[in-house]
């Protein structure tokens, strides 16, 4: 590619991007030629600057028309910016709690932290705008390698070794298999391209490759599957939820299980869709839902039924985070044009609750020196505004009417049950798994209300957690009232039929 052909792309698309870029290499070049004497906490208000600044350039991109350069690599459509918002506001309220984690002894490294955070982002922002299968890979590696790094960065820590090692594990497992898929679509296309995937891939019929098109869709499915934490591939989260530091943890749990949806839905929408199915009249992804009815059900029943037997507050709300991600393969299964604005309004109000869960629980922490449920004993009489917070954060994670939580199981309860009849099992395990839930969220509810307070430790509510929790309160409850705020922004500015090629 020669210069002028470089010069006449519209590099503005990427600002968000280039501005991340900029403010993770200046991060690691201040942390590395910066005196030992500095404190290093204060990185994090730039890298929050830099996300800032980020999300006004993303303000700005909105209602962009759908346009691609670099080979039609780099994609900007609807798509690419409504996840990207997530994305960045996850990063932001993680930085914003990683600024008050514990002392400079318990992560020496404190630098490296910021910078390896905006890395990962970065990572997760270009698999949202890759309309490539290498910048797809390039972007999720980006992502899993500063991953596997943040969650050994407490490198004196036994547990926080496990975590990476099982992690990097586990991780070079879902890599394997999901090059493994990528080789068999571009071994039936001749592509890595969406765009002539999609194309090749539409030609294909019952009996022209359609087994190996559904090799290539299964092995795939089961690399990215690793990647959300859906069972039967889910048994590495636990541990390194566990063991990694607290801020690390909700960046897992959230802004990387957002990013690994991202390809999913980049990957098998938007090239599968249109694919025929081995029935006449037939899509063949509706020929795949079998597969999606069972992985969705497994994780289901897997997430909350373990749960209910867990006491560490990290490795309860791992499983939670499994559960959830079965949750959010429900909308897959229905096929319904509510299908996009399903998913990602449980993405945002999973951010909301889940981050404000976090930071809580970060807090508590460091309060008793403990991750032990009892831990929350007696909260109410300790601090009453904090156990009504928690409150609303479990609340909205049970799925209770009035907070965000519940009107995404919602949606994606009515996207099933007003689909395919074939899919009310699907929705009928989802309802009782919520059910189901209920028994540890309350849980913890109970030990705040009703049990008397263990501990006289007093609880530091430093400025960035206290920012976190007080805006994702405010969102999960104004989201569960008046839901078409962010629903109504979502129709006017994000068309996702751009994602189609």
């Amino acid at each position: 590619m020669d210069m002028e052909t470089l010069l006449s792309f519209d590099w503005g698309m990427m600002a968000p991007e280039f501005t991340i870029l900029i403010v993770a290499t200046f991060l690691s070049l201040l942390d590395l030629f910066g005196k030992k004497e500095w404190n290093r906490t204060h990185f994090g208000w730039i890298g929050i600057g830099g996300i800032i600044l980020a999300l006004v350039f993303l303000f700005l991109q909105t209602g962009h028309e759908p346009e691609m350069i670099l080979n039609n690599t780099y994609r900007l459509d609807a798509f690419s910016l409504s996840f990207k918002w997530i994305l960045l506001l996850g990063v932001l309220f993680v930085l914003l709690m990683g600024m008050s984690y514990g002392s400079d002894k318990e992560i020496q490294y404190r630098g490296e932290f910021y910078y390896l955070l905006l890395t990962a982002l970065l990572g997760a922002m270009m698999m949202a705008s890759s309309a490539d299968l290498i910048t797809l890979f390039v972007g999720l590696e980006l992502l899993t390698i500063s991953s596997y790094i943040l969650a050994g960065i407490q490198k004196r820590s036994a547990k926080s070794n496990e975590a990476a090692m099982k992690y990097i594990i586990n991780g070079g497992i879902s890599t394997a298999f999901t090059l493994f898929g990528f080789s068999y679509i571009y071994g039936l296309t001749g592509s890595t391209n969406l765009a002539v995937i999609a194309q090749e891939i539409s030609n294909i019929s019952a009996g022209n490759g359609q087994s190996l098109l559904a090799i290539a869709f299964i092995i795939s499915f089961v690399g990215l599957a690793f990647k959300i934490a859906t069972a039967p591939f889910h048994m590495w989260a636990p541990d390194v939820y566990e063991g990694s530091p607290t801020p690390v943890t909700a960046f897992l749990s959230v802004v990387s299980k957002t990013a690994g949806f991202v390809i999913i839905l980049r990957i098998f929408l938007s090239i599968f869709l249109f694919a025929e199915g081995r029935e006449p009249d037939e899509l063949f992804i509706q020929s795949m839902m079998i597969f999606i009815s069972v992985l969705a059900a497994i994780t289901m029943i897997t997430g909350n039924v373990i749960a209910l037997k867990q006491r560490n507050m990290k490795r309860l709300f791992a499983y939670s985070s499994i559960a959830h991600a079965g949750y959010l393969l429900v909308p897959f299964l229905a096929l319904s044009p509510m299908l996009f604005e399903s998913i990602w309004f449980y993405l945002v109000a999973y951010l909301l609750m889940n981050l404000g869960a976090f930071a809580i629980i970060q807090v508590m922490i460091a309060s008793d020196q403990s991750e032990d449920m009892n831990i929350f004993t007696g909260l109410f009489y300790r601090k009453p505004s904090l156990a009504v917070l928690m409150t609303i954060f479990l609340l909205s994670l049970a799925g209770i009417p009035g907070t965000a939580g519940f009107i995404g199981k919602l949606n994606i309860f009515l996207s099933a049950l007003f689909a395919d009849p074939s899919r009310y099992v699907i929705a009928a395990i989802m309802l009782g798994t919520t059910v189901i839930s209920y028994v540890y969220y309350f849980g913890i509810m109970v030990q705040m209300f009703f049990r008397p307070s263990q501990s006289a430790a007093s609880i530091r509510f430093p400025v960035g957690v206290t920012i976190t929790i007080v805006v994702c309160a405010i969102g999960t409850v104004l989201l569960g009232i008046l839901p078409e705020l962010i629903l109504g922004l979502f129709q006017e500015n994000f068309n996702l039929d751009e994602m189609f090629y």
